[in-house]
């Protein structure tokens, strides 16, 4: 697996750099050789590390993202919570006659514009999928987001699936 460090004020020693790419090898064994891993290290509020790492193999894309106090830490929060979703993809998959490409982000500088309710600070393009709301959900599970932007299959409507903060789902589908 290829990995990609990047850091936004936090400065990762040598030890911590060999300790991500010793422990995310652990995965290998699920992903395909061309696997790339994007790891993103930030400080918050000066005694709080954030550490969000992102898989992509073979069309798919694994997300997790976790905040503590110690950057150490959080790569051992985060390895089981990938792992799980790898997993989870992989069975999913097995279980498909067809093989779905995952949800891909891209990110692009955002326009400049401002308004009483503030600017827009970030912009992304992604692919969308035409899939039934289970699978949208599935997809959204695995990327650790709280919402996901799909093709209904049913009603071949553009739809938001989000999760509430009682751990259901909501579905937005426009009427136009």
């Amino acid at each position: 697996m290829r990995i990609e460090l990047t850091t936004k004020g936090y400065n990762e020693g040598n030890r911590l750099v060999s300790v991500i790419e010793k422990k995310l090898a652990k995965l290998d064994k699920y992903l395909d050789n061309d696997a790339k891993a994007t790891v993103k290290l930030s400080t918050v509020g000066g005694d709080k590390f954030t550490m969000e790492i992102t898989i992509f193999s073979a069309g798919a894309l694994v997300r997790a993202e976790v905040t503590t106090a110690n950057m150490y830490d959080n790569i051992d929060i985060l390895l089981p919570k990938l792992e799980k979703q790898i997993t989870k993809f992989r069975s999913r998959q097995t279980g498909k006659s067809k093989k779905k490409v995952a949800f891909a982000e891209a990110p692009v500088d955002a326009p400049e514009e401002v308004s009483r309710y503030g600017k827009v600070v970030r912009e992304k393009r992604f692919d969308i999928s035409i899939i039934t709301i289970e699978d949208a959900i599935e997809e959204m599970e695995l990327l650790d987001h709280n919402f996901y932007v799909f093709v209904n299959a049913e009603t071949n409507k553009v739809s938001v699936v989000y999760k509430r903060l009682d751990g259901d789902y909501g579905l937005i589908t426009p009427e136009y």
